[in-house]
């Protein structure tokens, strides 16, 4: 009785299996028609093709290990700051008697130390994926960002280079120097540049044709820059002006900045709501995640360049609640993001996102309005 049932069974079982080995039959063929060209050809080719494709899997061992290995990945970075510790405004001398113009000392700037720092862990702790060749190139010539591989950590490190971007354009044009009518701080201004180069240049390019200097050759140099800012700001011989109506409007300009990728989110969220198979929900995502996470520090290092205003403010309690909510915002890790409508059976990552970071730009805007008072 159970024969037919079971012959079914058999012959369905034995007609998928046909099916499946005729698909992998199909994508093997390209490559079984190379092996036999290949190895069809005289030892010279041979010798040249086989250098070059062992270069080849050369750059994508390196490549993939880039994208999937996060070196220094740590939400809680900021705590190795300790700067709880700082009881300075910065540029705020801290020699006892005032010292002379040799041994007077004053505060760095711990914004300033912290873009470096951010910096450093985008182009030397880690490789600057958006200008390696391989990610240029995509995935045969698809971009990388519209697929579900390999480009989490390149959005990742966009978010953070978006924050040090700002940072660095109040850095020269506000807080490097006194009011706006003092001359722009040579370093800060060539830091600024720098961090505002294109984010995918390669070696060589065709717009304009020819050899190039690559991204992170830029970033770097404004590390430099950084620093040598700060160094000179150690020895009173630069100038870090840690005035509220500053501190306000660096705060302005990140709430606005956040609020913007709020609004992509949303408009992600409501509009391409695929659950797991929505290829671009990764990207939003991470870049969101960066840009959090390097808001988070640089606001901390805010907290300590301007010591005495939060001390004037009684803002101590306000800017610890916009804390919280970037340590919870930087909690979220999933390993895979989901973007799928709120009443869906799919995880909601992009709207849970867009959430924290509406909760820390309205902490922002609280602490703007005390600064305004």
């Amino acid at each position: 009785m159970l024969d037919p049932i079971v012959n079914f069974f058999t012959r369905m079982f034995q007609w998928i299996g046909r099916g499946i080995g005729f698909l992998i039959g199909i994508a093997l063929w390209p490559f079984m028609w190379v092996g036999r060209w290949y190895f069809q050809r005289g030892w010279m080719l041979k010798s040249i093709l086989g250098a070059a494709l062992l270069v080849l899997i050369g750059l994508y061992a390196n490549f993939f290990y880039a994208t999937q290995w996060w070196n220094n990945f740590d939400p809680n970075y900021v705590n190795k700051y300790d700067f709880a510790k700082r009881d300075v405004s910065a540029g705020e001398q801290v020699t006892a008697g005032g010292g002379t113009d040799t041994t007077k000392s004053c505060a760095r700037s711990a914004i300033a130390d912290m873009t470096a720092d951010l910096t450093d862990f985008n182009v030397n702790q880690n490789a600057w994926i958006s200008s390696m060749i391989l990610y240029k190139v995509g995935l045969f010539g698809y971009d990388w960002d519209k697929t579900p591989f390999m480009d989490n950590k390149a959005s990742f490190q966009r978010g953070i280079n978006q924050a040090v971007r700002r940072t660095s354009t109040e850095l020269a044009d506000n807080m490097g120097r006194v009011r706006t009518t003092s001359q722009i701080d040579g370093d800060l201004q060539e830091a600024r540049g720098n961090l505002q180069f294109d984010e995918a240049t390669w070696y060589f390019g065709f717009s304009p044709f020819g050899p190039k200097t690559p991204t992170p050759s830029y970033y770097r140099d404004a590390i430099k820059k950084l620093r040598a800012f700060n160094g000179r700001l150690s020895t009173c011989q630069a100038v870090f002006d840690a005035r509220a109506d500053n501190l306000k409007q660096y705060i302005d300009r990140i709430a606005s900045d956040i609020g913007s990728t709020s609004a992509i989110l949303k408009d992600r969220a409501e509009n391409y709501d695929y659950g797991f198979f929505d290829f671009r929900a990764d990207d939003r995502f991470w870049f969101a995640y960066g840009q959090l996470y390097a808001y988070y520090g640089l606001m901390k290092a805010a907290q300590a360049d301007f010591e005495d205003v939060i001390k004037q403010k009684n803002l101590k309690s306000l800017w610890d609640t916009m804390d919280a909510q970037f340590v919870s915002a930087l909690r979220i890790q999933p390993w895979i993001i989901a973007n799928s409508d709120e009443t869906g059976i799919f995880a909601t990552h992009l709207t849970t996102m867009g959430f924290y970071i509406l909760r820390v730009r309205s902490n922002m805007v609280e602490i703007s309005s005390v600064l305004s008072q």
